[in-house]
């Protein structure tokens, strides 16, 4: 009895301390939220809080964004932009990312250690040590001011390859002996077998590397150039300059913007803890 007394007060302690912390998290979303209808004087006067004053709090804002005004004109080509590079890249670095986990997990071949290493010791290096390199060879490629300026460089990232490993080689290999009997192909295996076995690690993935494209801002920003060619951070944080400040547009920009991600998530939340949970105990 005593036992179940303790052990019912420790869950309470803990739900209460995820429950402070959890508060802690939302506070800064929460204020942001409130000030996106607030005027710019009410920001002004009292900066980013969360006092609810409904006498002030107006549509007004989210209003500037549709009507494309206060520097907003091109807010939804920047939106169009984040919404495609974003698809495009998670997609491509899953489908390249998995396949050479994949390979590195199940297929021994002469290297196959060193391509590892390599994969490791890449995960170590700063992207800002890269930068330079990688701005001649898209000059080169002529690839500077679009899309795949902004994709292809980072397409096929280490982190990915790590997980997808670690995930593949738990696998049972069985399977893949028993798709070549039935004449599948190496491609077969992988897609028709492998990849339904490996959805929660693509659960997890596609969540971190959507989150990582849409957020990304240096190397686009060093990259594209055209104003309609810009995606969603590099044409907020556009609004502020040494002449305009249109902050009351900015902070309803920037709440707009976590929609996609929020329905992303509650779209791959189950495979995401699957993934990070299975995938973090396998080696």
């Amino acid at each position: 009895m005593a036992e179940k007394t303790g052990n019912k007060g420790f869950s309470l302690l803990l739900v209460l301390l995820f429950g402070a912390f959890a508060v802690l998290a939302l506070f800064p979303l929460f204020a942001l939220l409130l000030a996106s209808f607030k005027p710019a004087s009410e920001l002004f006067r009292y900066g980013l809080n969360v006092r609810l004053d409904f006498d002030v709090m107006t549509l007004a804002n989210y209003k500037m964004i549709f009507s494309g005004k206060g520097g907003s004109q091109n807010y939804f080509d920047w939106y169009r932009n984040s919404l495609v590079i974003t698809l495009l890249f998670t997609f491509l670095c899953l489908l390249l990312s998995s396949m050479v986990g994949y390979g590195l997990a199940m297929y021994r071949f002469k290297g196959r250690a060193l391509v590892f290493t390599l994969v490791l010791a890449v995960m170590m290096i700063p992207v800002e040590i890269i930068i330079l390199p990688l701005y001649k060879l898209s000059i080169d490629l002529l690839i500077i001011n679009s899309i795949w300026g902004v994709i292809l460089p980072f397409v096929v990232a280490p982190l990915p390859i790590f997980f997808f490993r670690q995930f593949a080689i738990g696998l049972p290999k069985d399977f893949m002996d028993a798709g070549r009997i039935d004449g599948c192909t190496e491609f077969g295996i992988f897609f028709r077998i492998m990849v339904p076995l490996m959805l929660p690690a693509f659960g997890a993935m596609t969540i971190l590397q959507a989150l990582f494209s849409w957020n990304n801002f240096l190397w686009p920003v060093i990259v594209l150039r055209s104003t309609e060619k810009f995606t969603l951070p590099i044409g907020l944080s556009g609004l502020l300059s040494p002449t305009s400040n249109n902050y009351e547009v900015l902070l309803a920009g920037s709440i707009m913007t976590i929609i996609p991600i929020l329905v992303l998530f509650l779209f791959f939340q189950r495979f995401f803890i699957a993934g990070l949970t299975v995938g973090g105990v396998k080696g």
